[in-house]
């Protein structure tokens, strides 16, 4: 099998697999892409109960992500990152394909 086409940090993993530790049964932690946002396309984090037979399964140090088919097409080759700042803790998506993002940096165009 080849390697993943999105890779997780290891700061994500550990903040992915607390989120999970948190929830009930063998939930898994979703991203996905949606159109919307000042620049067209922005990111969504979900805590979800099933993967849909299509989505891509990822599985790293306790974190299990799954991806569509359709948001991994725009996402091919990132990297799933959390940040924990002073002003704020989030994920961040390190995405090689984004021609123009948001000053927010939920948001982004390809």
């Amino acid at each position: 099998m080849s390697e993943p086409s999105i890779t997780i940090s290891e700061r994500a993993a550990r903040r992915i697999a607390e989120l999970l530790r948190g929830e009930p049964g063998d939930a898994l932690f979703r991203v996905s892409v949606e159109g919307g946002g000042c620049s067209g396309f922005q990111y969504r984090f979900d805590l979800v109960s099933e993967r849909a037979p299509d989505d891509l399964l990822i599985e790293h140090d306790g974190a299990r992500v799954v991806v569509d088919p359709v948001s991994l097409e725009l996402v091919q080759g990132s990297e799933i990152d959390f940040e924990d700042e002073l002003i704020g803790a989030q994920f961040k998506v390190k995405n090689p394909n984004v021609t123009a993002s948001c000053g927010c940096g939920t948001s982004f165009s390809i």
